[in-house]
């Protein structure tokens, strides 16, 4: 399960007001009335996400698109569904297959946009809003986020709404406790460090602290390993699932399957050397063993947290949603951003030496939302000024206020409401980290068969890490297990 983002698969909830870790069971969406507008309104334009989010937007969303241009004679309805991303992907499915008019706009998960542009299911908007925006996307939003949007020819079908990228989060008081300071956290925000000076470093951390152990992360047999927290790993070394970034999208059956190679082995083995209880013939020579919980083959993101949180590991693999949940519960040591300190993941090789293309360097996992218009609305003209609306500075930097959504613009992170705690809370600290982890992301692969892929990946790569298989092992099982699906 995910608690902010498309990490695991659930949309983000990440309220300064309250914090619901996005999580549920599927059902049928339904409109939930005229949460903004009159209620008997049918010419309201009707935008669909999660039920939490509405909760958390019903109030400020519609007033900062009036006040960035939508034309306040529009109104707006939300539809509402349950939180859960593949559910609300399956109705979206249902509904645009069967060319029904409402939802005229939908959230979309960064991990199924493609499903809906293969099968031609949502309005391609390079047809539909005009140069001045279609520009604006084109220069000022961040590459890796938009082109989860894009279908193979480069049309966008989404527009880009808020990404979400993970970080490792450290104890800045254990790191003190090993002689390190403010000119050293200072670095660490925004310079990554290698793998190896990264797990020397949290060694060092342990030993000198009051930490039980260095290393909390999410490894369990779920989406979110093959994703984000393997993917994250992988990339950094520089390998890939199927050859690169530019297969990601397929075609399934003519691209490479590229596990059972070095890169993919090495990373393995490092993982596997992180949480290993003492050294054997698979651990690796160049890492500290076990700087991690063995736990970690068990742990989604909540499970993963809470020893950080709680102070028991000096540092944490995580998303965003960690930074207001952490720092706001009065139960937690970790009080504000003198205690809770952010790096970019570290990286197993430098950026651009990777064995295929996009790999290496600090690498996170994309995560993240799009807005997509239904092709067969009734409401086209009012839906894309909605769209237009959402592409201002203002509602992009409201939406980091109301909601702690990621502006979808690399350079509004250096702005100074981003940037202004009284603004837009703690995470106003961490942006710096945030906009590099974001300058190195690494979508998922998004085809119709990656549903059935993450679980193979996601058992496969727990099995090394667990000590179960070696990581050869793995990474042969894995070539074969995935050539097949792939045939």
């Amino acid at each position: 399960m995910s608690d902010n983002g498309t990490h695991g698969g659930h949309e983000a909830n990440v309220s300064r007001r309250t914090f619901v870790a996005a999580a549920g069971a599927a059902g049928t969406a339904s409109l939930a009335g005229c949460i903004y507008g009159d209620d008997e309104d049918e010419d309201a334009v009707v935008i669909s996400m999660g039920s939490q989010t509405i909760e958390d937007v019903e109030d400020a969303m519609p007033d900062l698109l009036y006040e960035n241009g939508l034309d306040e004679d529009i109104d707006i309805r939300f539809s509402s569904q349950e939180d859960d991303s593949g559910e609300q992907r399956d109705h979206y499915l249902s509904v645009l297959e069967a060319e029904e008019s409402e939802p005229d706009l939908m959230m979309v998960d960064t991990g199924w946009t493609n499903i809906l542009i293969e099968r031609g299911l949502i309005a391609n908007l390079s047809e539909e809003l005009d140069d001045e925006t279609l520009d604006l996307i084109d220069n000022e939003y961040f590459d890796a986020f938009t082109d989860t949007a894009r279908d193979p020819d480069g049309d966008l079908f989404g527009l880009p709404l808020f990404p979400d990228y993970a970080v490792m989060y450290y104890n800045k008081n254990y790191a003190r406790d090993a002689g390190y300071d403010d000119d050293d956290f200072e670095q660490w925000e925004t310079e990554p460090m290698s793998w190896q000076e990264w797990a020397e470093l949290t060694e060092e951390i342990v030993e000198a602290s009051d930490a039980e152990f260095g290393f909390a992360t999410q490894w369990d047999i779920y989406e979110g390993t093959a994703c984000c927290t393997w993917n994250e790993v992988m990339t950094s070394w520089g390998g890939a699932y199927f050859g690169g970034e530019e297969n990601l999208a397929g075609p399934i059956g003519e691209r490479p399957v590229t596990v059972d190679e070095e890169e993919f082995i090495e990373g393995l083995r490092m993982m596997y050397t992180f949480a290993a209880e003492e050294e054997d013939d698979e651990t690796h020579d160049d890492f500290p063993v076990g700087i991690a919980s063995p736990d970690i083959t068990s742990w989604d993101e909540e499970p993963a947290r809470e020893p950080f949180s709680s102070g028991d590991a000096a540092m944490l693999r995580n998303w965003p949603y960690v930074i207001p949940v952490t720092l706001g519960d009065d139960d937690y040591p970790l009080n504000d951003e003198d205690d809770l300190g952010a790096m970019p993941i570290p990286y197993g090789v430098e950026e651009g030496e990777g064995a295929y293309e996009g790999t290496g360097g600090t690498t996170s996992a994309q995560g993240g939302w799009h807005i997509a218009m239904n092709p067969n609305t009734e409401r086209q003209d009012e839906a894309l000024q909605i769209m237009q609306a959402m592409t201002e500075d203002d509602f992009n930097l409201g939406m980091l206020e109301v909601i702690a959504w990621l502006p979808p613009k690399p350079e509004l992170f250096d702005d100074e409401e981003a940037t202004d705690e009284d603004a837009v809370g703690d995470i106003a600290h961490y942006m710096d980290t945030l906009r590099v982890s974001g300058e190195g992301a690494m979508p998922r692969p998004v085809t119709d068969q990656w549903p059935t892929q993450v679980d193979i990946i996601a058992e496969r790569v727990n099995q090394a890490v667990s000590g179960d298989e070696t990581p050869e092992e793995s990474a042969e099982q894995l070539q074969e297990q995935l050539e097949d699906s792939e045939a």
